[in-house]
């Protein structure tokens, strides 16, 4: 596991805690995968199953986490592909926010 997706896990566990409504999946391009759920947050398989995936790249994920770049600007931007439910989507931003 990476040092990217072991510090992401940590950041979003201070965020979000557990009991999160859904299932959502970061996808870190050439990192890895994290799962956030009612369990928690946690590293996961590339393959795991979720509610919504999302996909950016290394750097723009750190600057979401950091608060830097908004999570629907970063979409809008084409810096954040989203998959499935935009629900649970939009759920995981106002909780990172």
């Amino acid at each position: 596991m990476s040092n990217i997706i072991d510090g992401a896990v940590a950041a979003l566990g201070a965020k979000i805690g557990t009991g999160f409504d859904g299932s959502a999946k970061f996808a870190i391009e050439g990192e890895g995968a994290i799962i956030i759920d009612g369990a928690g947050v946690r590293a996961a398989e590339e393959d795991a199953e979720a509610d919504v995936t999302m996909t950016a790249d290394a750097d723009t994920f750190k600057d979401i986490l950091s608060g830097d770049l908004n999570p629907t600007a970063a979409f809008m931007g084409g810096r954040l592909k989203v998959d499935g439910d935009m629900g649970t989507a939009m759920r995981l931003g106002s909780a990172l926010g």
